[in-house]
């Protein structure tokens, strides 16, 4: 047992025991919020740990199915040490610490019923699993074990142990002694992960002119309005223009396929059987068909001239296809998955853009052939935007125009979103270009060449044309300049040592990953 409840103890603890200062629940959790906004990378495992020293041993985890009478299932395992889910061990401590640490964050918009993020939260707790046991066994290797006094010491600087500022023996003697010792585990297990990690540390010499320079980049700082087009806008009247100028890509046909991959002269014995009759194209599709549309019967639906180069590679046999009036068998063609005949179900014909669903086929087309005819259109029209900008002002153009403004900011020039300063990730008015322009160099030289109140150049950010309009600049004091510099060596060797300590551990040889399986079998 860690501690011995006895005044005598408790003295000792006492003596070694900084007062706490007392915080208000309410802005300590805005400060995690803000933080974790400002820089998520960085935050999320200081969170996470905390939640998981101080959460985890005030609640009970939460996790439905979870129960100590219930069946351990095992997500894999690290040099033959099994990873499982059971009350209070690491991992489901790790779930749990994702778990609090979204639900901070998103507020009433967290959906615990959301696959994806549940995926993510226990896919991250399971890595995390495993690069703490990798650690505490590099550990266990060297012979280093944290110290009896250090781990006690830690444990009386728990807040759920404090009363007035000071270690409660009583508050500590109300846990029983199976929890205490996984409490004293817990603590001397993540001393030892701490001393690895500062090891680890000291080994990385990071340059000071390196330093230097990434501190010049938070400073200065601008505010932006911004104008967006979305290429999605792209007009019908411009998409009708497209299409009458390129007609022969957007013939329209019904086909249905039977396809056969075992040789050419099965594929020609089925269809002798349908052009005599004996049997049906559905029931020939559904018993012989080796693609995607047996089940259907072959029908392939409705198709373009332009879908059908995927299918079929010869275009002579394309215009076959294209010319079948209606009920008409084609000859066997050949493809690269085997041999197949088609059927027309509907005369061939020329294009309606007043059918919505052709209509969002021509554009899906032009998105992935023809971005550039569209990028020049928008272009164009920012070009136009920006000369208004320049003759009304700002609003007056964009309302003309019918165009919102975003704005967002401030923001260092930060190519590559860098957690040392203000991230457009951590604007959620920049959220719909963070994931685009991060490491852009064109748009974070447009941002911060364009003079201040005036429109920029008009530049693609993924599917918008954005003009920007830089709205104001300042430049930090020396002191934050400073406080920069100073930080950016830990920064750097934590991000990069902790990058390839994950690359290094969860490629190990040591790793049994059995977690997509476990998993799929726990949430059934």
């Amino acid at each position: 047992m860690a501690f011995k409840a006895n005044n005598k103890k408790e003295d000792e603890v006492k003596g070694k025991t900084k007062k706490p200062v007392a915080k208000d629940e309410n802005s300590t959790l805005a400060d995690w919020k803000r933080r974790f906004k400002e820089r998520p990378f960085m935050f999320v495992g200081t969170l996470v740990i905390l939640l998981i020293v101080i959460v985890a041993f005030v609640l009970v985890p939460a996790i439905p199915g979870v129960s100590s009478a219930g069946v351990e299932l095992e997500f894999g395992s690290y040099n033959k040490t099994p990873i499982t889910l059971v009350p209070g061990n690491y991992f489901t401590q790790q779930v749990q610490g994702y778990e609090e640490l979204y639900r901070y964050y998103y507020g009433d918009s967290y959906d615990a019923s959301n696959i994806f993020l549940t995926y993510q939260i226990w896919r991250s707790a399971f890595e995390d699993t495993v690069i703490h046991m990798a650690k505490l066994e590099e550990m266990k290797k060297a012979g280093y074990v944290a110290p009896a006094d250090v781990v006690n010491r830690e444990i009386a600087q728990l807040p759920q142990f404090q009363e007035n500022g000071r270690f409660s023996s009583l508050k500590y003697r109300q846990m029983d002694n199976m929890a205490q010792r996984a409490l004293f585990r817990d603590v001397q297990n993540s001393l030892a992960e701490t001393r690895y990690t500062n090891d680890m540390v000291n080994t990385l010499p990071v340059s000071s002119n390196e330093a230097a320079f990434m501190s010049q980049m938070a400073s200065p700082q601008r505010s932006f309005d911004m104008a967006l087009f979305s290429l999605y806008d792209y007009p019908e009247t411009e998409l009708s223009a497209y299409v009458s100028s390129n007609s022969a890509l957007f013939r329209v046909t019904h086909l249905s396929q039977i396809t056969i991959t075992s040789s050419e002269r099965e594929a020609n014995q089925v269809l002798t059987t349908v052009r005599d009759g004996t049997a049906t194209f559905e029931d020939a599709a559904k018993n012989y068909s080796q693609d995607s549309y047996a089940e259907t019967g072959g029908d392939m639906g409705i198709k373009m001239a332009y879908e059908l180069m995927s299918i079929i590679p010869n275009e002579a046999d394309r215009e076959t296809l294209l010319g079948l009036s209606k009920g008409e068998l084609s000859p066997l063609i050949r493809l690269s998955s085997g041999w197949a005949f088609f059927r027309a179900e509907d005369e061939p014909r020329a294009p309606d853009m007043g059918d919505t669903t052709l209509n969002a086929r021509v554009r899906l087309y032009m998105m992935d052939f023809e971005r550039g005819r569209i990028e020049d259109w928008y272009i164009d029209r920012a070009n136009e935007l920006a000369a208004s900008i320049k003759a009304l002002g700002l609003d007056e153009a964009l309302a003309a125009a019918g165009l919102e403004k975003t704005s967002f900011g401030p923001v260092p020039l930060n190519y590559g979103d860098v957690g040392l300063f203000t991230t457009l990730s951590s604007l959620s008015d920049a959220a719909s270009i963070a994931g685009t322009v991060a490491s852009d160099q064109n748009f974070w030289q447009t941002a911060f060449s364009t003079p201040v109140a005036t429109p920029s150049q008009p530049i693609v950010i993924g599917s918008y044309v954005a003009i920007l309009y830089p709205v104001s600049e300042t430049a930090l004091d020396s002191t934050s300049i400073e406080a920069v510099e100073s930080s950016y060596s830990s920064y750097w060797i934590g991000n990069t040592m902790n990058q390839a300590l994950r690359s290094y551990f969860l490629a190990s040889d040591r790793l049994d990953d059995r977690f997509s399986d476990a998993y799929s079998q726990y949430f059934q």
